[in-house]
């Protein structure tokens, strides 16, 4: 197959834009995996006061920690837990252009840490709400976008992640169930907000 010269250059810049984004990608979500284990080193030296700072259901004037609480665990094995499944589904999540990876991140913190308020009964904290939410926006943009790319992405996360739809269903009492399914409903909310429109 040949390419005439502006091809060659369209293909060119197409893929030096790709690497940029993906490169942009990455620093983000290892600059805020690190931030959250900097910070659980900090809530381990203070005997975890910063707990306090998560998701306290129904309680109005801690209404604002539900943007505190995705980026907060209880313990170093609850994070070492998330850290995987945050850099793959994060960086997955962000590549496309890190504008709808914030704003799909908010759509996330905000209806999954409302749902988690209004529906839990338990001090709730982290990067579950996100990761739960990343899945579904993957699954979303695969739905609603309709790029061969998207729904790529899509079935592999399914085929890798599917089972963390169990996690969805009450079932273990110390893990907050609410934030796994109203972090994936965010998800799902973000990737319909955030979907192309037919002239782009």
């Amino acid at each position: 197959m040949s390419y005439s010269p502006v091809q060659r250059e369209s293909r060119g810049e197409g893929l030096a834009t790709q690497g940029t984004r993906a490169l942009a990608a990455a620093t983000l979500i290892l600059f805020v995996t690190a931030g959250m284990w900097v910070l659980e080193g900090i809530d381990y030296l203070a005997d975890g006061r910063l707990d306090q700072y998560g998701i306290h259901p129904h309680d109005v004037a801690d209404l604002p920690d539900i943007f505190t609480a995705p980026f907060l665990h209880v313990g170093f094995a609850h994070l070492m837990a998330n850290t995987v499944p945050f850099l793959i589904l994060g960086f997955l999540a962000a590549v496309r252009g890190l504008a709808k990876f914030l704003a799909a991140s908010l759509v996330i913190i905000v209806v999954g840490g409302l749902g988690v308020w209004f529906t839990s009964s338990a001090l709730t904290l982290g990067s579950s709400i996100l990761i739960f939410g990343f899945f579904g926006y993957l699954i979303g943009r695969g739905l609603f976008e309709r790029r061969l790319a998207d729904i790529a992405i899509a079935v592999a996360v399914v085929a890798v992640y599917g089972t963390m739809l169990v996690g969805v269903v009450p079932s273990d009492p110390s893990i907050s169930w609410q934030g796994h399914l109203f972090g994936l409903l965010g998800g799902v909310l973000a990737a319909w907000m955030l979907r192309r429109s037919r002239t782009e």
